[in-house]
């Protein structure tokens, strides 16, 4: 349920792919070259978006490897969380919804605890079980409004709180109710793009970046300076906001123009009110900046429908997060820290 905010902090020539939408891009033209140091650049489609993968190493050789064996595990990850991969775990809790429990991969289990984490907290405003709402699809070429008929026979299966069951001993899953499914595209990115880093780092990669859609993880630095993030204007997608630099952290942004049509007049979001059944109405983008995926993962949705208050207590609260929040009136709030982090140009 989370899309990109998030695009390079570049002019021309490079302005081109802001203008094609390509996502983030290490602003190394600004640096001095580093000839010690061999660069992997490599994009790839995976979670419904395309993913940027950049490392930089001095032997190239490895940095070719650990880049490979990053891209198996995502894609491994991949396999495992998404709701169009037929018989996959995911599809085995759904199978069994309302029949057993199933046991499930750690991985896939932790992204549920996760879930279930930020449900509580948000009071329901993140809820999986969006995915019970089927009437919609928002992937390009096949975009579809579900009908206010669809909408209401499916919305009493939306409740996680009541119908996921998690047994942490036993490791399984359960949906109480026949006809209920799961959507983890606002919480499976996040990890699945930690995962890929860990697998770098592992490999001996001191210096990355992904970025998943907007969803962007650095570490290491950029050649020697702060890795630049363009944090888009949700108002004007084509417009910058300012630049965040980050040596090490995570960038996490959820807005409302993405992955959108128009349809009777209005337009129609992919992040949907677990409330509702419908799009939110809420703000129009939110950006979460933060030491860890596990900070900010879920958060940004969950602000996107219980709106600016919320949001702006979940910052307070919790140690090390910054955030800003595009009202949808089009105003922008910003923490302090964050109006320290953002720059301008």
């Amino acid at each position: 349920m989370q899309d990109s905010l998030l695009q390079p902090s570049v002019h021309s020539p490079l302005r081109r792919r802001l203008a094609l939408g390509l996502p983030l891009a290490g602003a190394c033209w600004l640096l001095p070259p580093m000839a010690s140091a061999a660069t992997v650049s490599q994009q790839r489609s995976l979670m419904g978006t395309l993913v940027d993968l950049r490392v930089h190493h001095p032997n190239a050789a490895t940095a070719q490897r650990a880049a490979e064996a990053a891209w198996q595990e995502m894609q491994r990850l991949e396999a495992m969380m998404s709701r169009y991969v037929p018989g996959n775990p995911l599809a085995a809790i759904q199978t069994a919804a309302g029949i057993e429990p199933v046991t499930v991969p750690r991985e896939l289990f932790a992204t549920l605890q996760a879930a279930h984490q930020v449900s509580r907290a948000s009071r329901g405003a993140f809820d999986v079980t969006v995915g019970s709402l089927q009437g919609w699809d928002f992937r390009p070429g096949h975009y579809q409004a579900a009908s206010p008929e669809s909408v209401a026979r499916q919305l009493s299966l939306v409740n996680q709180q009541a119908g996921l069951v998690l047994d942490a001993q036993r490791q399984t899953a359960f949906l109480r109710r026949q006809g209920m499914r799961l959507d983890l595209g606002g919480i499976a990115k996040l990890p699945i793009l930690s995962s890929g880093m860990q697998v770098l780092q592992d490999h001996g990669i001191q210096s990355a970046m992904l970025n998943g859609g907007g969803d962007i993880l650095v570490r290491g630095g950029n050649l020697g300076a702060p890795w630049r993030i363009g944090v888009r204007d949700p108002r004007d997608p084509r417009q910058l906001l300012g630049t965040v630099a980050l040596k090490d952290g995570v960038v996490a942004a959820s807005g409302d123009y993405e992955r959108c049509f128009e349809h009777a007049g209005a337009r129609m979001h992919h992040i949907l009110d677990p409330h509702t059944g419908y799009p939110s109405n809420g703000p129009r983008g939110v950006v979460l900046v933060a030491r860890t995926t596990d900070a900010v993962n879920g958060w940004g949705a969950a602000t996107m429908v219980a709106g600016l208050q919320f949001g702006r207590e979940q910052i307070a609260h919790q140690a090390g997060i910054e955030g800003l929040i595009v009202e949808a009136n089009h105003s922008v709030w910003m923490s302090p820290g964050m109006g320290q982090l953002l720059q301008q140009g």
